[in-house]
């Protein structure tokens, strides 16, 4: 594994999007962690020795929504300026505004989503990161 390599955190509960997602993200040079929920996620976080260079959520997950994960993140100094991509079925029902604001959402992609789509924001997400 190279040292380039952007570590990224997906949460999903999708085991078969998940899967998917990985996938595409490794062809794509990305250091994957994978979290079957919001809660899991949490943990990686909070043990990782380095803050993730990008997080991938999910919005509805089990036991820890996408939308809690992220304001759980709003304090935590290490990921200020981490970019997240909040994954979606109900982009119509969201206060997608609301979302960027509050909660420094970078991008939300709408489901379904081409796994290119999801590569290519991720290394948008990258590439206009303000560093810390």
């Amino acid at each position: 594994m190279s040292a380039s390599r952007k570590k990224v955190l997906i949460a999903e509960d999708n085991p078969a999007l998940a899967v998917v997602i990985r996938f595409h993200l490794e062809r794509a040079e990305f250091e994957v962690i994978s979290a079957t929920n919001g809660r899991e996620a949490k943990s990686y976080i909070d043990a990782a020795p380095e803050p993730f260079d990008l997080i991938i959520t999910d919005h509805q997950m089990p036991e820890l929504t996408g939308e809690e994960l992220v304001r759980g993140l709003l304090d935590d100094k290490r990921h200020s300026q981490t970019p997240i991509i909040l994954l979606t079925a109900k982009v119509l029902e969201l206060d997608v505004t609301r979302l960027r604001d509050e909660l420094g959402i970078t991008k939300i992609l709408a489901k379904p989503f081409g796994p290119s789509d999801l590569v290519r924001t991720a290394e948008e997400c990258l590439r206009t990161r303000v560093p810390a």
